[in-house]
């Protein structure tokens, strides 16, 4: 969990300052879908990103 935290505070809120949460939240959940969880693998779902993976 504190990998994902530093991962973001990198990534998103240190990249420049944010004019409102909303703003924010919107580049949050931006980052979460289109890179980290695309790069992320997980051993349960065969190494691919969950992205690619296929519901048991």
């Amino acid at each position: 969990m504190e990998s994902f935290f530093s991962l973001l505070q990198k990534n998103v809120l240190d990249r420049r300052a944010w004019a409102t949460r909303q703003e924010l939240r919107t580049a949050i959940g931006t980052w979460i879908e289109k890179t980290y969880h695309r790069r992320r693998r997980q051993t349960s779902l065969g190494r691919l990103p969950p992205s690619n993976s296929k519901p048991s």
